[in-house]
Formats: C-alpha cells, structure tokens, sequence
C-alpha cells in the first residue's frame, strides 16, 4: 500500500466497484455498495503494522484448541493437528486463523488463563511465519497480551471487553485489531438459541445490540483503543432465539451506521441447524457438521446485509458462495 503499511499478500484486493441499477434483481447489492463506500474505515489496523483492506470479504477460519466446542472439540489438541488444519485453512484462502484455547459454547465449563496460554501460544508461534493474520479467541488480559507477543495480530473478545477490562488497554498498549461481540451472559450461564425455556428479552433486539455494541466500542476507545483497530460482532447466537439471530442478521446496516466493520460469526451454530430445516418443531435439528448448506446460505445473506468479517469452519465453501455471489453481481448487466 503507498502509505507502506503491509497487507496479506497472498490476497490480491479486489477494488471492483459494485454497480447498482433499477433493474437488480437482488437491491441488497446495492445497499452492499453504498455501506462500503460510506464506510469511515475501509481498512483494519492491527498488531504488528498489518493492515486487512476491507475492499472485499474477509474470512476468518476457526481453529479451536479445546476438547470441548461444539463442533470439533479435541479434534486439534496437538499442536500439530492444529498448525496442520491452519495450514489447510489458509490454502483454502483464509484471511485470519482464529485460534481460541476455551469454548465458548453454551454450558461450556471456563478455563484458566494458564491453560488457555497452554493451549494456543505454541500454535501463535507457529502460524506467525505464514503471511495470514493470526487471531486470539479470548476474554482475558493475560491470554491476549501473551498472545500479542507471540505473534498474534487480532483480539476477538466475545465478552466486548466486559469481563476483563484490562484487556482493551492490551488492546490499546499493541495496537491489535480488537473485535467486541455482544452477550447477555456468559457462555456457561447461556443455552443454544433453539432450546430457550425462556426467551431473551429485548424491547427492539437490533436497537438494544446497537446500543451495546456503540457503549463497548467507546469503552475501547476510552481506553486509547485506535477506532480503525474495532470491529463489531453482533454475537449471533448468543443469547438471542433462532427468530432474534435473523433479525439481527437482516439488521446489520445499522450495525454498520455505527461506523466499524461488521463480523459474521454463524457458522454451524444451532439456529443455522433449526432454519436449515424449515423451523419445523418435530423434526431434530441437524449435527453441527451437517449445517454447512445452512451455514453458507446465510453468510450470503449476511455479506448482502453489510458484514464483512466472516467467521467460519468450512473456509473453501464459504469462500466459494462469497466468491460467486459477488461475481454474479458484477456481471449480471452482460447480456
């Protein structure tokens, strides 16, 4: 780039400008363009001067060092298995590897901040030799600082930085890209969005996450935190029903009105299972290594809706939906 800050190299950006008309079959496009080109930070900052152009979808593959997440938990233990599934991730063009050392899934049990430096430092160290930015997946100060000087570029606090505040000045102290999801309780408080006895309340549940999100980022701010360092992630199945996850995922440019990029983080998740097929009650919701035609179907609507940071398992089938979408779009008005 002319101001010398470094890009992933192994991806070319791709400035091809999105064209709306009166006859576009899908007007979403069209609204895709305008939030790009009104977008106050077309670029991510993070840790050690690297700059993510977010000129087009960036896919963030997820690498969970745990033997207890939802959908691969104590597939990757090893640190070989582990660098070894980056390495796929990343020939299938992952932008960012997200490497997490505690599961964040409904009812998951917490885990030290020891064991999760345990866990994912010698993997950090490992991917930073590879031209891909590299993630931390977690709440704690401690972790993430560990994390920074071991090579990550990225902390992705699904917390938003409420349950470990001192991880903001880490965030601020390195200059990481920092992304803060909203929650309404810890995962091990939390169910899956298909089995509430109870539903989560919210008076207007896109109003409510905005206003959240807007707080977190000011927090992070406040905290010397670059505002071209933040991205939001509006914690699609955290604490919302399969009905509010949709909401939000269809309300994401006011989202993107609040100036940061938006983070897509549905992959394999319950409600993805459940509206797979149909919302139909009497019939069991898919396996989570089953909900991959869900999972693709509604990443498109989300990058149609304005996210543009995708967090997902299946890298090269996502990558190939995104691709394909955005194609069709550029050359629809061909005869």
């Amino acid at each position: 780039m002319a101001d010398g800050s470094k890009c992933l190299s192994g991806n070319p950006c791709d400035t091809t400008p999105l064209r709306g008309n009166d006859g576009d079959i899908c007007p979403a496009f069209s609204l895709l363009e305008r939030i790009i080109s009104e977008h106050p930070y077309p670029r991510w900052l993070c840790a050690h001067g690297l700059t993510i152009p977010l000129d087009r979808p960036r896919v963030m593959g997820i690498l969970n060092a745990t033997p207890d997440s939802f959908s691969d938990g104590g597939a990757f233990l090893r640190v070989d298995a582990a660098v070894e599934h980056a390495l796929q991730m990343i020939d299938e063009g992952a932008d960012i590897i997200d490497v997490g050392g505690e599961s964040t899934r409904p009812g998951a049990v917490r885990v030290s901040d020891s064991e999760q430096i345990g866990r994912t430092i010698p993997i950090i160290k490992q991917l930073r030799s590879y031209d891909v930015a590299v993630s931390i997946d977690t709440t704690r100060s401690l972790v993430a600082q560990e994390a920074v000087r071991a090579g990550a570029h990225i902390i992705n606090d699904v917390s938003g930085g409420t349950e470990d505040p001192e991880i903001l000045r880490v965030a601020a102290e390195t200059s990481a890209g920092l992304v803060l999801m909203h929650r309404l309780r810890p995962p091990d408080e939390d169910s899956y969005s298909d089995q509430y006895t109870v539903s989560p309340t919210y008076e207007n549940v896109v109003n409510d996450v905005c206003d959240a999100l807007s707080a977190m980022a000011q927090n992070a701010m406040d905290a010397g935190v670059d505002p071209q360092c933040i991205v939001l992630d509006p914690g699609l199945g955290f604490g919302k029903t399969v009905e509010q996850n949709l909401t939000l995922i269809t309300g994401t440019p006011m989202i993107a009105s609040l100036g940061y990029p938006v983070l897509s983080g549905l992959s394999r998740k319950s409600f993805v299972g459940r509206v797979s097929i149909g919302l139909t009650p009497d019939r069991p919701v898919p396996a989570p290594h089953e909900r991959l035609a869900g999972t693709v179907a509604l990443t498109v609507l989300h990058a149609l809706h304005g996210a543009s940071v995708f967090r997902v398992h299946d890298v090269k089938r996502v990558l190939e939906a995104l691709s394909a979408t955005l194609t069709a779009q550029r050359l629809r008005k061909i005869p």
